[in-house]
Formats: C-alpha cells, structure tokens, sequence
C-alpha cells in the first residue's frame, strides 16, 4: 500500500493477520502500530501524523491568536458569516439531515443490518448501561441542560403570538396548538435527526477500523471511493477538516456549558456573571478534564458519563413527580405524535415560508451536530465493537430519541405550564442561559436542584473535553487508540482556548458562526460517506 514518507499513518506490518472477516478493502494485512512514537528532548512520547498535526495546529493556533488580540473585528466578521451562510445554503443542511436518517433507517431493515462490528465473533467490550450512558452524555448532554427549557418557551412564545419566527407559521392565539407546535419543534432538533447524523458517522468509522483494518480516522471511510489515495493529500485534507470541526463544534458546547454554569453560579450565590467568570469555569473545568483524560475511557470518561447520567435521571425523576406531572406523561405521547406528525414539514428544505426559524434555528442545529460528528461518531465508533449493525442502529438512533423526547416533555412542558397555565413570566423573560434555572426556582428545593443543574453543566462539559480530546488526538496521530497522553493534553488545553476566544470575540454569534462555517464542508464529507458505508457493509459477512 502506498504511503508518504513524511510520517503517515500506520503502514502495514507483515506478518500480523488482518481484522477477523475474509472481505477486507485493503489488498494487504493492516493493523494499528506503534512504530511512529518518538520520544523528545523533555521525555514525553509523541506520536503524530506530521502534515495533520501541524497544519491543524498552527492554524487553530493563529486564529485563537487573533480572536483574542481583535475582538471588535472579529465580532462582525462572525455575524456576517453566519448569516450569509445560513440565509444560503439553509437547505443544503435540511437536504442532507434527510439523507443521513433515511440511509440509517433502511440499513436497519436490510440484510446488511446483521454484519458485526468487528468480526462474526466479536464481543461488547461495555456493557448496555455503561454503552448507553457514553452514547448520550457525549452526544448531546450540554445541550440539553441550556435548549431543555429555553428551546420549548421560546418556540412557544413565538407560535401563539403569531412571530416571524414561529416554526411552520406558528399557531396564533392557539395555546394547545402553539404548545405542540413548539414541542414538535424541539424535538425536531434533538431527535432523529441529529442521531442519524452520528450514526452514520461512527457506523462508518468503527466498519472501516474494525472490520477492514484500517485507521480509526476519518480518511478510512473514504476507501471506496478514494482507493490508495487516501494515503495522501486528500486523505489530509479530510483529516484535517474533521480536527476544525471537531475542535469548532466542542468549543460551541464548551461555550455555551460556560455562560450556563456561570448565570447559575449568580442565581445562586451571587457571583457576577462575566466574561471573567465564564472563562475562569472554562479554564477550571478544563484541568479537571486533564485528569480524566490521563485516566482513559474506561475509568475516566465511562465513570463520569456514568455519574453524570445517574445525576441527570434524578433530575429528570424530580421534575417529574414535583412538576405538572399528568401533563408530563400525557405529553410524552401527545409530544412524540406531534413531533412525527410535523416530521415530513419541519424536515423539508425547499419552499419553506418560516425561513427565519429555519435559518436561525434548524440550519444552526444541523451544522451543529455535523461538525460535532467526527467528534461523537468516532467516540462512538470506539465504544461499540461488538454489536450488530441493526443493534447499533437502533440503539443510537432510538434510545437517544427517546430520552429526548421525555426530557424535553418534562422541562419544555413544566417552563410552558408556569408561562401559560400559572401566570408565571420569568422564564419567557429570563435570558437563556438562566432560563433553566428560572423553571425551577418555581418547584421545591430550589437551591439544591439548581446546584445539580450546574454541577450537570459542568461534568457534561468535562465528559465533552475529555472524549473530543481523544478523538482529535487519534485523528493527528493517524488513527491510533493509544497515543501517549500528553498529545491528549495539549488537545483539551486547545479545545478551552478556542471556547475562550470565540467567547470573548463575539459571543454567542461568534459560536454559531464558527460551527455554521466548519460544519459546511464537512455536510459533503458526510454525504460520499454514505455511498461508502453501503459499499463497505456490501463486503461483509453476515451472522
């Protein structure tokens, strides 16, 4: 197989016997290696694919450099790239969202369902409980504590009173229909749709890293289609756009886990909600992430996810029984209708006459998840050796839409039910980040709910840090599991360093502007990987 000198990833070693399953891409024997790793003049193992190291690093370097040093530039320049890209190619986003749960859900149905991650014989290396509480808490955790009740009152407010922004129109002067509306909506955003962009995504990676034997990096995926040439300069340049967006999308979630953590500190204890106190939290939370980082997946990342997800259903549990808690178990079934009811006209990316809901919302979402796929899907990849394609499947798109849809139901509905049923405005009024906080001011043992809040925030911010670190390092060391820790470190210190910059260069906009700009190219990526992962799975044999 044919490989650039200048330090590519893995070549193959003779000798050692391919992945299990006689259908391999490859045309030689290819396992992960260790023969890259050098050690330097301060005695730290370093082990990187040097043209994805270096290029990635530098230029993420040099834009943390110059965020920082001009931030009055470099606020408009972020607003007015994120609404030229989102006023333009919305439908570009909404078309391949589409794409991505179609091509997952008919993989399901297919004979094709039944090839193993793997190999016929491979074995779980997690158990459900431990799998599904990865899934989730790297997935989506930080966004559900900021949208779980932000999303539902704001998409409330704007459909009963009739606003621009009102997704599908809206309902005006409808409560019960502004209400499942809004509902609908939100779960729109957290529900099928951004798990089958992750799945594709790790499907794709863990069938080309276990079942063919090559990298756990995003150029693998493109062995189909792009041959030996992966080895070179376009297998680079895909490699390197899954660090930006990687990088882009967690500092997003970092940025907003941030600004959430630090209105909470000062709806507690008073301490003022700063730019200070945002990137003081972001800075803590992120040593504290170091040394989950040092520890690995199996005792850092699956023991926090563990913790955090254990947390976060005694929250949920609490809201429930001490919330409206008929209309919280009515609405989970009344909410799923809606929301599939919706599907087909929430989902559609032409013609569309609430373009201000979809720009604003939708598009950003969409980009959003993108450019957080290399991140999960490889994360995900890394957990699921040993099932099934049909079991992974429906376990990552399913499982997580679910507890979507009950945790949006109970927060979103309980927010609604104080605005429309209580007299209660705080919530509608509060900014967003506090809006969670607000809600449950309303319910008992305020101060004690909404410090599990902000404790949530913050190991969700440790658990994202902690596993894109290791996924952006295995990408710059050219798809190695096990590269030596300090490179993992210095990925999680870069990872706090771009939400520091984005913050303080623009704020929000500037978050969404830089997921909208890197998650763009990377829709394309996703879109020839699908032709892949068909063409790999083709290949396989079937248990």
């Amino acid at each position: 197989m044919a490989q650039d000198a200048d330090n590519q990833p893995d070549a193959p070693q003779e000798g050692i016997p391919a992945p299990e399953g006689p259908a391999n891409l490859i045309d030689t024997d290819y396992v992960i290696g260790q023969d890259n790793i050098q050690t330097n003049k301060f005695g730290f193992n370093v082990d990187l694919h040097g043209k994805v190291f270096s290029i990635s690093s530098l230029l993420i370097l040099f834009f943390v450099i110059i965020t920082l040093a001009l931030p009055d530039q470099m606020g408009p320049l972020f607003n007015g790239a994120k609404g030229f890209l989102t006023d333009n190619l919305s439908w570009l986003f909404l078309f391949a969202a589409n794409i991505f749960v179609l091509v997952s859900v008919v993989l399901i149905f297919t004979p094709l369902g039944k090839v193993r991650i793997g190999g016929l014989h491979a074995k779980p290396d997690f158990s459900y409980a431990g799998w599904f509480a990865m899934l989730f808490a790297a997935g989506m955790g930080i966004g559900l504590m900021f949208y779980g009740v932000s999303e539902p009152i704001t998409h409330f407010g704007t459909s009963i009173s009739g606003d621009s922004w009102a997704p599908l129109g809206g309902a005006e002067g409808d409560q019960a229909a502004a209400q499942s509306l809004a509902m609908a909506a939100t779960i729109f955003h957290w529900g099928l749709h951004p798990w089958g962009i992750y799945a594709v995504v790790a499907l794709s990676l863990a069938l080309f890293s276990f079942n063919k034997g090559l990298p756990l990096t995003m150029r693998s995926i493109f062995y189909p289609i792009l041959g030996e040439r992966i080895w070179g300069w376009p297998g680079h340049v895909i490699d390197i756009l899954a660090v930006f967006a990687t990088l882009f999308g967690l500092a997003t979630s970092l940025g907003l886990g941030a600004s959430q953590a630090s209105a909470g500190l000062n709806y507690l204890f008073g301490i003022p909600n700063t730019d200070v106190t945002m990137v003081l939290l972001i800075i803590g939370i992120t040593l504290v992430a170091l040394m989950s980082v040092m520890l690995g997946v199996d005792k850092g990342v699956q023991r926090l996810s563990q913790i955090n997800m254990g947390l976060a259903f005694l929250l949920l549990l609490f809201v429930i029984i001490v919330g409206p808690t008929l209309l919280i178990a009515t609405g989970f079934i009344e909410n799923m209708g809606s929301y599939l009811a919706n599907l087909p006209a929430l989902s559609n990316p032409f013609g569309r006459d609430d373009t201000n809901f979809v720009h604003g919302w939708t598009a950003f979402y969409w980009a959003w998840w993108i450019s957080w796929s290399p991140f999960v899907g490889m994360f995900i990849a890394r957990v699921s050796r040993g099932r099934t394609v049909r079991e992974f499947l429906i376990a990552v798109l399913l499982v997580p839409t679910v507890v979507s849809v009950l945790w949006m139901t109970a927060f979103g509905d309980t927010a609604i039910d104080q605005l429309a049923n209580q007299g209660f405005e705080g919530v509608k009024n509060a900014a967003l980040e506090l809006q969670l906080f607000t809600m449950l001011g309303q319910l008992p043992l305020t101060t004690i709910t909404s410090f599990v809040g902000i404790i949530l925030v913050m190991v969700f911010f440790i658990t994202s840090s902690d596993s894109g670190s290791l996924v952006i390092d295995s990408i710059t060391a050219g798809g190695k599991v096990d590269a030596p820790k300090p490179q993992r470190v210095f990925w999680a210190l870069i990872e706090g360093a771009i939400a520091i910059a984005l913050l303080l260069g623009g704020g929000l906009t500037a978050l969404q502007a830089a997921v909208i700009a890197t998650g763009l190219p990377f829709t394309i990526v996703l879109l020839a990987a699908c032709y892949a992962i068909i063409q790999g799975l083709r290949s396989e044999p079937r248990g």
